[in-house]
């Protein structure tokens, strides 16, 4: 599985990097705005392409067909591993068949059916953005969503990648990743706590416990 950070914060990104874990990056107009980002958009992604040297999710704010191809097309043109990130709308998959139809691989987000998924992928998307956590808010399973979407693509398959977002916990992560989808798209948080267990700091502070007796 492929751990994304799903952030617009260069620090949060670059530490992950140093770990070796950040395989890409994804953003979205809230995580932008909260750093403040909206008037130099185009520059900070390019700056997290320069850390992630892999796919970096860039959204459209637009919400019309004509607008979105336009803006697609120049985002597409900020790094090389740019991946144009549009909503799961009829505008949204015209704009995903266009740009994919142009070799852009498109991250069709706001994803919560299968039926969803299965459009955008046979709209060409490079990833489909399913949202467990926020199906888990409105008292649905969200990791269903995931094996559903699963089966499906396996069914035909289809190249489609399966970026599992609105993750909130660690069991999310893993669920995904026995469920057999591709990515996992992490807030630093999350991604932190994947490190840690109560034992493995029990366990350490015994050995060195144990080290200093004499």
């Amino acid at each position: 599985m492929k751990f994304f950070l799903d952030s617009a914060n260069l620090e949060e990104i670059k530490e992950v990097a140093t770990l070796g874990l950040l395989d890409g990056v994804t953003t979205n107009p809230s995580l932008v705005a909260k750093e403040k980002k909206q008037d130099d958009f185009k520059k900070t992604i390019k700056e997290i392409c320069k850390i992630a040297k892999g796919p970096v999710s860039a959204e459209v704010i637009s919400t019309n067909f004509e607008d979105m191809k336009k803006e697609g097309l120049e985002l597409s043109k900020i790094d090389k591993n740019v991946v144009v990130k549009l909503p799961m709308t009829l505008d949204g998959i015209k704009a995903t068949k266009f740009l994919s139809n142009k070799k852009i691989p498109v991250n069709v987000t706001l994803i919560f059916s299968a039926s969803q998924a299965l459009i955008a992928a046979k709209a060409g998307a490079a990833y489909v953005s399913p949202f467990v956590g926020r199906l888990d808010d409105i008292s649905t399973n969200g990791m269903s969503l995931i094996n559903e979407i699963s089966e499906i693509f396996m069914n035909y398959g289809f190249p489609t990648e399966i970026l599992v977002a609105s993750i909130r916990n660690p069991i999310h992560i893993v669920d995904s990743a026995r469920m057999g989808a591709d990515v996992a798209t992490l807030p630093y948080k999350v991604l932190m706590q994947l490190l840690d267990h109560p034992l493995t700091d029990i366990g350490l502070n015994k050995f060195l416990s144990d080290w200093k007796k004499k």
